[in-house]
């Protein structure tokens, strides 16, 4: 009797929150996901087999690899609000995942699953909402993500190479995972990975022919490298090119000082990679830290890209126990300051004064450093 109660009391939970978001859904979101209006829009393209890549889109052109837009195509076949409802209930969803399987990034879980995920989902929740809003596909990517670390887990080397070349097809910045796999010294994951990546470059000739997709990629390269120095001091910008941007102006001294900071936030990577000695699952870690890294070096890291970094945000929940006083406290001072960075909370002033300050990067380098002390500690 006591079970069947609960059994009831969380479908109507359940029931109540999935009523609650529909409402949310049809009163709001609905009327916004502009970015998926861009991928719905491409995909309709790709069906007819015409250009993907358009000046006249302005700041909604598509960015995405042209295989992105074929493999999407089906989604054309319904219309844009329905796609729109479609891809919200997807979102939810695929959130869900990301939240379930970062958990298994843990190599041991040293608080509550209820712990863990509460204070992650407050710390991330202002993302999760973009993703939302937007109609982004962070979410996919970061799924497809902790899959082939997942993958890599239980020894399916195979699955992992296979997802990392679907993560490069849905973001192209998953290549930053092709080298950490050579690292593995194993040969199947990154092979696979590879070769799924080739096979995604020629896909859209089934299309538009090799000429056409040459003609593509060349159109796809053209439209990244010359949209993103207008983009480096919109203050929703994270990147470390946005941030030196914004401090001090588009230029020279900032474009060194970018490449400095990259190069350091790599070296620390190598470190970690390199520093893994006889840990039971080191992979998870590293695999976070190359998910936080994205949005930091991509010269296009939006703020809601940060959703990528749930596993490390977990982690570092986690293995909050294992840090030393003086990390402890500077790492959970940037949870708190993340998780609060909201337009609600700070009002519009405020708000506007940290993003434009790009605080919320050097935040994100605590967090880097956070899992850094975790790894020269051989806690995780």
């Amino acid at each position: 009797m006591i079970k069947d109660s609960r059994r009831v009391g969380v479908v109507l939970l359940v029931a109540a929150v999935a009523i609650v978001l529909a409402f949310l859904f049809a009163d709001r979101i609905s009327r916004k996901m502009p970015d998926l209006a861009v991928y719905w829009t491409a995909a309709s393209r790709a069906r007819a087999a015409a250009p993907l890549y358009r000046v006249e889109d302005g700041h909604y052109q598509f960015k995405y690899l042209p295989a992105f837009a074929v493999l999407a195509a089906p989604l054309s076949i319904v219309s844009l609000e329905s796609a729109k409802a479609i891809w919200f209930v997807t979102s939810l969803g695929l959130l869900t995942a990301v939240i379930v399987l970062s958990l298994r990034f843990l190599p041991e879980r040293r608080k509550s699953t209820w712990l863990l995920v509460s204070i992650t989902l407050v710390v991330m929740l202002k993302f999760y909402g973009h993703e939302l809003v937007l109609g982004q596909m962070n979410a996919l990517f970061a799924v497809i993500v902790a899959a082939a670390v997942v993958a890599l887990r239980d020894g399916r080397d195979w699955s992992a190479g296979a997802f990392i070349a679907l993560a490069i097809v849905v973001k192209p910045y998953a290549v930053i995972f092709l080298p950490w796999l050579l690292l593995r010294r194993e040969r199947i994951s990154p092979g696979v990975a590879t070769a799924g990546t080739i096979l995604a470059v020629a896909v859209p000739a089934v299309v538009y022919g090799v000429e056409g997709d040459l003609a593509l990629h060349r159109d796809w390269w053209k439209t990244v490298s010359t949209s993103t120095a207008p983009n480096l001091t919109n203050a929703d910008n994270v990147s470390i090119a946005a941030m030196w941007a914004k401090w001090i102006g588009v230029g020279t001294t900032a474009t060194t000082l970018t490449a400095a900071t990259s190069a350091l936030v790599l070296a620390v990577m190598a470190a970690v990679c390199l520093n893994r000695k006889s840990l039971r699952f080191p992979e998870g870690l590293e695999a976070a830290l190359l998910l936080t890294l994205i949005p930091l070096l991509s010269p296009q890291g939006w703020d809601y890209v940060f959703l990528v970094s749930t596993p490390a945000i977990m982690l570092l929940v986690n293995y909050d126990d294992r840090q030393t006083p003086v990390p402890r406290l500077i790492v959970r001072i940037a949870l708190v300051a993340i998780g609060l960075s909201l337009y609600d909370v700070m009002g519009r002033a405020a708000y506007s004064r940290f993003m434009s300050l790009s605080v919320i990067t050097l935040c994100y380098f605590v967090v880097v450093w956070g899992l850094w002390e975790l790894r020269r500690r051989q806690v995780a």
